[in-house]
């Protein structure tokens, strides 16, 4: 029986060591765990506090001035389609509480405050109040005594330049990035852009051999307008290996039907098929046409006008749709 009692305790101590020792276990791994949570906690504190070391902030807009923006903007107003829709790629959509009358995109616009276009509507405005005012170089031109009442309520007021290339559509981009504490989005949102263009370019160069005279029509019969150098669609043509029947001409031109024949395209593309009923058909029945390679192989195209004259986001979008209508054997 002694011998049973001592087994019994020396039992009962090992038992007891044991559950000291798990206990001991348990406890150094929660606290190890309890440290690497604090860690965690320490790091977002210190990467919330980065961001807010981010403001004040003083950048150069496309007026040349000067503005210091204390605080990153809790509320904005864009009045115009292009800004909005980078303000949108950027994050931003529950910012915005304005926008231009012709804002159309993304769908989440069309459910914000109208506050006008060229002419603005400055009391509204001023009744919303916004931290930020994305104007564009027209407003600062034509509408000055506008944009100091703004600024004079408080209003930090960007003004954003004319785009005619995709190094200013990029510029554009960081800019209203910067302005916004949104730098991160906005150099992901130009990376995509710069990769997918640069691959198209680099399919273009190495597969084409045969370029495709495209003309492009911006407005319909009778006063057709087409696209010269020095415009998206241009350097969107440029970028695919084809090349602008209106090449001899800069900006936004009007030409004749007589001197549009001459040209002979290859390929032509409309971009009003978002007011006008069948462009494609209008084209394919014009008098005088018939001998147009165009006509003859059925090579007449609608596209979406934003994505190939808006300068935002989807301007690459336009560049890819363009290399599948003009290349469909390469590219779709």
């Amino acid at each position: 029986m002694k011998a049973f009692f001592k087994k019994w305790g020396l039992l009962s101590a090992v038992f007891l060591v044991s559950m000291v020792i798990i206990v001991g276990c348990g406890t150094q791994k929660q606290t190890t765990q309890n440290e690497k949570n604090g860690e965690k906690e320490v790091s977002q504190q210190e990467i919330d506090k980065k961001s807010a070391q981010s403001f004040p902030i003083t950048l150069t807009d496309d007026a040349g001035r000067e503005v210091t923006i204390e605080e990153k903007p809790e509320t904005i107003v864009s009045i115009q389609t292009s800004s909005t829709e980078i303000a949108f790629a950027l994050g931003l959509g529950d910012q915005i509480v304005g926008v231009s009358d012709y804002d159309n995109y993304p769908p989440e616009a069309l459910e914000k405050e109208k506050v006008g276009a060229q002419d603005i509507n400055v009391e509204l405005v001023l009744t919303l109040l916004p931290d930020m005012a994305l104007v564009t170089d027209y407003h600062y031109k034509t509408h000055p005594e506008t944009l100091q009442q703004f600024e004079d309520a408080g209003i930090n007021v960007i003004v954003i330049g004319s785009a005619t290339s995709f190094e200013n559509v990029y510029r554009n981009i960081d800019m209203i990035g910067t302005a916004t504490g949104s730098e991160t989005e906005a150099n992901e949102i130009i990376s995509d852009m710069k990769q997918r263009l640069s691959a198209i370019k680099e399919k273009a160069a190495e597969e084409i051999t045969d370029k495709k005279k495209v003309w492009v029509e911006v407005s319909p019969a009778p006063d057709i307008f087409t696209t010269g150098t020095n415009t998206f669609m241009h350097e969107m043509l440029e970028s695919i290996q084809a090349t602008n029947a209106a090449e001899e001409h800069e900006g936004w031109v009007k030409l004749t039907e007589e001197e549009i024949v001459k040209l002979n395209p290859d390929v032509i593309i409309t971009t009003y098929g978002y007011y006008v009923e069948n462009p494609k058909d209008q084209v394919l029945a014009r008098k005088g046409w018939a001998e147009v390679p165009a006509l003859k192989k059925q090579q007449v195209f609608d596209v979406d006008s934003d994505t190939v004259t808006r300068p935002g986001p989807r301007l690459i979008e336009g560049v890819e749709t363009l290399a599948e209508l003009i290349y469909p054997e390469i590219f779709k």
